[in-house]
């Protein structure tokens, strides 16, 4: 089973994710160098932290048109603009579909739910591989036409793994991973590779309810709200910057079992709703904390 067409015809379009010092003027001189190059903008936000005095600002626009090649976009940018406002950017091209890994454990729900949308052409998205530390979700891959690679993981040859995990994914030419319930702590050197491209989802109960049986220890305690939170790995673990959150309710009604439905659901909402902004280039990270664009 293979990716169907994207739902949307995209355009070809160039997308710049901007930080620096906030200045008068960086809105308008960005945007009269886009102008002046007959660049039609289709999608603009920006945001002023006024306590950090930091301009984050994401833009978009065609190509068709366009006076300055795509391969020297960035040059004519950062000699233009870039370098004398002292920018943080990156440039982006909606003709590069990235590749994505996924890292799977045991359970299923949030691959399924990520595969669900990759078949049915949501994402503008390749997957190359599945890589997981237990043989369960083989058959998903086959099912789905997509190789799966049984990595087992122990404290004796993590460092093994991780590096032949590593090779694989540069085989593969692999620009981020998603972490679909991978029972896993990637070590610091792994995450090294892939700074802000690793994206996680967990629950939101710790740190009050930790260990293995979370919904357990919740519902004893007859917790009232239940969530889920997608990030960017650090090597600090579950401490990276967030992408994306998401809560539900729940009462006295509950039981362990619906409980565990609730935040599952949850879990695969939140990972793909993280999975898709960062797809379409509108996570911007700084000192540990995201701006999501609208």
């Amino acid at each position: 089973m293979k990716s169907i067409k994207p739902l949307r015809e995209k355009k070809n379009t160039a997308i710049l994710l901007i930080h620096c010092p906030d200045r008068q003027g960086i809105l308008a001189t960005v945007t009269e160098f886009l102008n002046k190059n007959n660049g039609n903008i289709i999608n603009l936000d920006q945001h002023v932290d006024r306590v950090e005095k930091i301009f984050y600002m994401r833009v978009e626009w065609e190509l068709k048109d366009f006076a300055i090649p795509s391969e020297k976009i960035g040059e004519y940018f950062d000699t233009l603009i870039g370098s004398k406002l002292e920018m943080n950017w990156k440039l982006y091209f909606s003709e590069d579909v990235p590749r994505m890994a996924i890292f799977v454990s045991k359970m299923s729900h949030c691959l399924f739910d990520i595969l669900s949308r990759y078949t049915a052409g949501e994402w503008d998205v390749e997957i190359p591989v599945i890589v997981s530390n237990h043989e369960t979700m083989r058959p998903v891959a086959e099912r789905f036409g997509i190789a799966f690679e049984y990595m087992p993981v122990t404290a004796e040859n993590k460092a093994e793994q991780e590096a032949a995990e590593l090779a694989l994914l540069k085989k593969h030419k692999i620009d981020f991973v998603v972490l679909a319930r991978y029972m896993q702590i990637l070590s610091k050197d792994f995450v090294s590779h892939y700074p802000n491209k690793i994206i996680n989802i967990h629950h939101s109960f710790l740190p009050a309810f930790a260990g293995a049986k979370p919904y357990h220890a919740a519902h004893a305690r007859g917790v009232k709200l239940i969530g889920a939170t997608s990030h960017y790995v650090t090597s600090d673990l579950d401490a990276g910057p967030i992408i994306e959150q998401g809560v539900t309710q729940c009462s006295h009604v509950d039981t362990i079992k619906s409980l565990i439905r609730k935040g599952r659901d949850l879990e695969k909402i939140v990972l793909s709703n993280a999975v898709f902004k960062h797809l379409q280039r509108k996570v911007l990270v700084y000192n540990n904390r995201t701006v999501v664009f609208n």
